[in-house]
């Protein structure tokens, strides 16, 4: 098992370094399984959106279709996808969406004064 880093798979979105796009790829074409840890996926979402500038629903699309390729594992997956698509219709910061998705998907109690987060939490 291979684990990418977020430069690999920011590389693979973007391509705007056209031979470390060609690499990941490629290895994506090797079949061996990919695997992306959460603490990647959140450092890709905030690099696309505080750095890039781009808009939310994007990036929840992106990296959503990237959970699809066939030997891309992701850690907790549909923790993962529940804050995607929190991320993608909120202001919240994506660790915020992963809070309400651990609880969502893994029925975690999360202990927050934050009210935005308890207001999804409580729906």
């Amino acid at each position: 098992m291979v684990i990418f880093d977020t430069n690999a798979i920011l590389r693979y979105i973007l391509r705007d370094n056209p031979a470390m796009s060609a690499e990941v790829k490629n290895q994506l074409l090797t079949g061996e399984v990919c695997f992306i840890p959460v603490e990647v996926i959140a450092e890709i979402v905030y690099v696309l959106s505080k750095v890039y500038g781009i808009e939310r629903d994007v990036i929840a699309t992106t990296v959503t279709n990237i959970s699809r390729v066939s030997n891309i594992s992701i850690a907790q997956k549909d923790v993962v996808l529940h804050a995607l698509r929190v991320y993608a219709v909120t202001t919240l910061d994506f660790v915020d969406c992963l809070l309400i998705g651990y609880a969502k998907e893994e029925h975690y109690t999360v202990f927050t004064f934050d009210k935005k987060i308890r207001k999804f939490l409580n729906e």
